[in-house]
């Protein structure tokens, strides 16, 4: 996650009939995060069903919120239906977990952790916050900086995304980039809409198809897709740049930008990008 997040975006009247649990969805993350927040902090697990490492972590944030009583709790989002969320979150990759504390994200990791690194990291959330939240409805606590006024461009990309018009959304991004080309969020939104669209419509044997037919260019961008949004962005890496060694002219160069596309959807500075890169760079020349 890199740069300020906005959640403010997110916030709508709760469905009366929310789902019972941690189960979190675009209805009610106002009252189940947003507001929840302003008392204690609230962990959000985005998860995929096609992720299995990401379910697993869910159980062991289930178990955890379950002996922690009152001081911090858990908000279960799936990723595929709540692709707003993962969009205000900047989620990269999944499970991403966010800590949100008074209506702002407080603390993030991505990738599964095993649970001695996920305790410690609680506690320090925990700590962070202590003191400094209301504690309950009405009390009082430090103030909540307000947020700052929406862009209606944005919302309008937004909104789109929370009808499911992938489509839609990207079109209000591209229209952002037209009248602003240098609009850093447009771009790095406009680049994650694309991401979760195609990962949308991945095959549950995507990774099986490429692996059983290595030159199928279509088939190693659907595998490595499957194996960015499962979390492994080595993998994914090292597939595409596999396929630039096998590959020449047209071909290579359509590999090679797909591969480019991919390292934007991460911090520059990323260890697994500079590693990719560097690879790149030796497969090419």
């Amino acid at each position: 996650m890199s740069g300020a997040v906005d959640l403010s975006s997110l916030k709508q009247p709760a469905a009366a009939d929310a789902p019972d649990g941690h189960a979190v969805s675009e209805a009610d993350f106002e009252t189940k995060v947003l507001r929840r927040s302003m008392q204690v902090p609230v962990v959000i697990v985005l998860y995929s069903q096609r992720s299995p490492g990401s379910v697993e972590l869910v159980k062991l944030f289930e178990r955890l919120v379950a002996e922690a009583g009152d001081e911090w709790d858990l908000a279960t989002v799936e990723a595929e239906p709540n692709m707003r969320i993962a969009q205000a979150l900047g989620v990269q990759g999944i499970p991403t977990v966010v800590a949100v504390a008074g209506g702002q994200p407080l603390a993030d990791f991505q990738g599964a952790q095993p649970e001695p690194q996920v305790k410690q990291w609680l506690a320090a959330v925990v700590d962070a916050v202590r003191g400094k939240l209301s504690g309950e409805d009405g009390a009082e606590g430090e103030e909540v900086p307000a947020a700052a006024p929406e862009d209606p461009r944005f919302t309008a990309a937004e909104d789109a995304l929370e009808r499911g018009d992938v489509d839609g959304a990207v079109a209000a991004y591209e229209k952002i980039l037209a009248e602003e080309p240098g609009n850093a969020d447009a771009k790095a939104a406009l680049r994650q809409v694309r991401f979760y669209g195609r990962a949308q419509d991945l095959p549950a044997d995507a990774i099986a198809r490429a692996d059983a037919a290595p030159d199928d260019i279509d088939a190693a961008f659907a595998a490595a897709d499957m194996e960015l949004f499962n979390q492994d962005p080595e993998a994914a890496f090292g597939r595409l740049i596999t396929l630039v060694k096998r590959t020449a002219g047209d071909d290579r160069n359509r590999v090679r930008t797909r591969l480019v596309e991919l390292f934007e959807l991460f911090d520059t500075a990323d260890p697994a990008v500079v590693a990719a890169r560097r690879k790149l760079a030796t497969a090419l020349y």
